[in-house]
């Protein structure tokens, strides 16, 4: 069963697919059928660059819900145990 949840999201940063970097503008999070993960469902993260969705324009993960979740929990940590100074570029956009 599809929920059809995705969440989109404003980023910023860059992302590399194949051997250049582009621009990373949005994102979606979804819970659906992965493409190429061997799972009936999957935790799925698409980073568009430039100011396109085309697929071609896209990096995509597809995770286990456990893989996700962990990915999830040490991004949060690595931001919360940055040593003072280190993010004041990113003051005010780091509001969880």
């Amino acid at each position: 069963m599809c929920t059809y949840a995705t969440a989109t999201l404003a980023v910023r940063g860059n992302a590399k697919g194949g051997e250049e970097w582009d621009r990373v503008r949005d994102a979606s999070v979804y819970l659906d059928h992965p493409v190429s993960f061997p799972a009936t469902h999957s935790l799925n993260i698409d980073l568009f660059s430039g100011t396109s969705t085309a697929p071609e324009r896209r990096v995509a993960l597809e995770l286990d819900p456990r893989s996700a979740r962990a990915l999830a929990l040490a991004i949060i940590e690595m931001i919360d145990s940055a040593p003072p100074g280190i993010l004041e570029e990113f003051e005010g956009d780091l509001e969880v």
